[in-house]
């Protein structure tokens, strides 16, 4: 079985697979390098957790003698 008759079998699949793997290498470069993608520190405010405590509501004003 010789390079010839691999290429000839599966011309389709190596073509392909490698067009894939090109393809998505490529897509991660990008997503990787482009600078709108990219948060700088100085940018950065972290958004304020879950406020899971409620305060209970005010008592009403005591009444005087």
């Amino acid at each position: 079985m010789g390079l010839g008759s691999i290429w000839h079998k599966y011309k389709v699949l190596i073509v392909m697979g490698t067009s894939l793997g090109l393809i998505h290498w490529g897509w991660y470069n990008l997503k990787a390098n482009l600078p709108q993608h990219k948060t700088r520190q100085d940018d950065y405010i972290p958004e304020p957790g879950i406020v899971a405590y409620v305060a209970p509501p005010p008592l009403p004003p005591a009444k005087s003698k």
